[in-house]
């Protein structure tokens, strides 16, 4: 890193352990809650972890109302309903539970809130001007890092495109982590968060924008995923979930701070148009943007490889790629799809992806220039 460098590290409050989901009340009434505006999604109802938290409110006789109109891929209307909602109600603290789209949605809700207008007036970086209401936000997977980081992901449904909206005003007062939460999730929820942090993991570790906080994070991701995925599946042991959890946790402070890459560009245009599952786009995607990169950053590419193959050889020329060819193995064998032709109906809309992909925030620090045709052959890689 070079002398006169500046760099900035940006994280919430964490609160991290099995049974820290006790702490929300204490937590949001030291944020100054009356009202709170509690945000989550119907899965998280049905599980009955929305119910619990709301118990742990009630318990400390502290008031709420509960926005639950999210979808997988939140939408640009939905952002404002909840907006609505949040002023009619006189809310004062946004409590998020759930995956990246309850607090994604949350984000939005808080930007309208303290700003006003549209979500769309906020898309790209910097944008948001003034403060957002306090916010607490209670993952229940270990992937999307929404809790940590500085991005917002919304759909704008006219254009089809998963508008991405970056700004230190976006990461969480408080974040609570508690691993219990994953322990009643499905095997392809377990997969897509576990790939979707690997993935934020080495964008993030090769970006331009990369520093020694972030790098130490990246790597402590890519280690712990590599080595407690496929133990996590099997067992659901609490160590395991645990362990996810710290990854999904580092990653989210690696890329919030270092920015992402193409492959996140690409997802962010596949599920706008496609409304594909985030996390599943990932192990299609991740080893044809990683073959892209390499030659751009040869030594981190080794050092991933090391890691993914658990080898503690110096680097050799080749253990980039070799890392890249673990990975596809892993992917192969975790029972989900590995072809972008096994999640998109046909190829006649990856020129309109790639075209639109370009626009993404994210392409601006993936280490490697990279125009629509770039994109284009990755898909076809990945077909």
């Amino acid at each position: 890193m070079s002398e006169n460098r500046i760099t900035k590290f940006a994280i919430p409050e964490i609160i991290f352990g099995h049974g820290s989901l006790g702490y929300l009340a204490h937590c949001a009434m030291r944020l100054g809650a009356k009202r709170a505006f509690l945000v989550t999604d119907e899965g998280l109802i049905k599980s009955g972890w929305a119910g619990h938290v709301q118990k742990v409110l009630k318990n400390e006789h502290l008031d709420y109302i509960v926005f639950d109109q999210v979808d997988s891929n939140p939408r640009d209307y939905q952002v404002h309903q909840g907006a609505e909602l949040y002023a009619r109600e006189k809310a004062d603290v946004i409590i998020a539970l759930g995956g990246g789209s309850p607090m994604d949605t949350a984000k939005g809700i808080g930007t309208i809130v303290g700003n006003g207008g549209r979500i769309g007036d906020y898309e790209g970086a910097n944008k948001v001007m003034r403060p957002l209401p306090p916010m607490i936000f209670i993952p229940s997977n270990a992937g999307s890092g929404s809790d940590i980081s500085q991005f917002c992901i919304i759909t704008d449904v006219e254009r089809q495109v998963k508008m991405s909206i970056i700004s230190r005003s976006l990461v969480p007062n408080v974040s609570i982590i508690d691993p219990d939460l994953l322990m009643t999730k499905s095997d392809e929820m377990v997969v897509a968060s576990a790939v979707d942090a690997l993935a934020h993991a080495v964008e993030s570790y090769v970006s331009p924008l990369a520093s020694p906080f972030t790098e130490s994070q990246a790597i402590k991701a890519i280690e712990l995923i590599s080595a407690n995925l496929q133990t996590a599946l099997d067992t659901r042991s609490s160590e395991s979930m645990e362990q996810l959890s710290i990854a999904s946790t580092a990653a989210g402070m690696s890329f919030s701070n270092a920015g992402l890459g193409i492959g996140h560009a690409l997802a962010h245009s596949l599920g706008g148009i496609f409304d594909t599952l985030h996390g599943l786009v990932h192990p299609i995607v991740l080893p044809a943007v990683m073959r892209y990169n390499l030659p751009a950053c040869p030594e981190k590419m080794c050092i991933i490889g090391r890691i993914v193959q658990g080898s503690c050889s110096t680097c050799s020329s080749d253990q980039g790629e070799e890392g890249i060819s673990r990975l596809e193995e892993l992917f192969s064998g975790l029972n989900i799809p590995v072809n972008l032709r096994d999640i998109v109906p046909d190829d006649s809309k990856l020129e309109q992806i790639c075209k639109m992909a370009v626009h993404d925030a994210c392409m601006l620090t993936n280490p490697r220039k990279a125009g629509w045709e770039d994109l284009l052959a990755i898909c076809r890689e990945a077909w």
